[in-house]
């Protein structure tokens, strides 16, 4: 990501300062925490497409800060609420808030972070970002809520695990590219094939994401963790609908019944990647990131649109 950080320097380091303003409270605990939660911060990849978004348009302005700050608070807030959900204790290779402050602490922490995202949006009248992220917050909520009801029955299908990953990742990465865009493009036809360029690079963002699962990467998660949490995913999904009835009941029972066992779970691994499931979820993989390239494309070769290319193919190239 070297050209995006090169670019957006002295944007990231403002961005920064607005972030850590945005967070500041007047309770001592609370401010403990949040200067835990800016310490913490990971590569800063959804505030890059947010700024490069805006900078396609034009200079980046306040509001773009604004929709760069409000995305990330937002997005801050899911992942406190999703390690309190699924009992994490560890987050970027950092403590969880639950695992230091326990869960009723971690939830009202999330609870401040958004409510302090959407006074950031009202006040300063940013009204288009906050029903772009508004929308989004939307879509994530259904696609957990999906993943969660399908994972139960087991019911497999494609198109489904498209809706969810869709909802769930794409989302925010959209709304990413559609809120950046928003303050600095006056076209909402613009704003909209941004939007759909930022959803397309999800969709390719959380395939390299479940493939990992069924590597050997150190992803600051165990290889066979979706499996354990019966999730469904696109290599999974292809293998059982492309093996053998024997082989595909084995599977279904070790996913519903024998999730916690590491040689079950290794026996589906395999099964996976002898059944060309991986295979079959790169090539969608890198097919949704060509899907986004193409809409990139449509706007002039600029040094910004190369930092954007750039960042949309490191969603499908990095290593963790």
């Amino acid at each position: 990501m070297n050209a995006a950080s090169n670019i957006l320097a002295k944007e990231l380091k403002a961005f920064e300062q607005h972030f850590s303003d945005a967070v500041k409270s007047r309770v001592s605990l609370l401010d403990r925490i949040m200067k835990y939660i800016v310490k913490r911060k990971g590569k800063q990849l959804r505030p890059m497409f947010v700024l490069l978004s805006a900078k396609l348009g034009g200079e980046v302005t306040i509001s773009s800060y604004r929709a760069a700050s409000l995305i990330e608070l937002v997005h801050t807030t899911s992942l406190v609420h999703d390690d309190v959900v699924d009992d994490a204790e560890e987050r970027r290779g950092f403590f969880s808030l639950n695992a230091l402050w326990k869960n009723k602490i971690a939830v009202l922490v999330g609870d401040y972070l958004l409510s302090k995202g959407l006074l950031l949006a009202i006040t300063n009248k940013d009204f288009k970002v906050l029903q772009i992220l508004s929308d989004a917050v939307r879509q994530m909520s259904e696609g957990e809520l999906l993943q969660l009801e399908k994972s139960r029955k087991l019911n497999l299908n494609e198109d489904v695990y498209y809706e969810i990953i869709k909802g769930k990742t794409a989302s925010l990465l959209a709304s990413c590219c559609a809120a950046g865009a928003t303050t600095t493009f006056d076209d909402d036809t613009i704003v909209e094939k941004m939007r759909l360029f930022g959803e397309k690079t999800g969709m390719a963002f959380q395939i390299k994401d479940d493939l990992f699962d069924y590597g050997n990467a150190n992803i600051g998660k165990p290889t066979g963790n979706d499996i354990k949490e019966k999730k469904l995913t696109l290599p999974l999904i292809y293998t059982l609908n492309n093996c053998d009835a024997a082989t595909k009941k084995e599977i279904i029972y070790i996913v519903k019944n024998k999730n916690t066992d590491k040689e079950k779970v290794a026996y589906v691994i395999d099964q996976v990647k002898k059944t060309g499931g991986i295979d079959y979820a790169t090539k969608k993989m890198f097919a949704f990131r060509d899907e986004a390239l193409q809409i990139l494309h449509e706007f002039p070769k600029t040094d910004v649109r190369d930092a954007l290319e750039e960042l949309v193919r490191y969603t499908t190239d990095r290593n963790y």
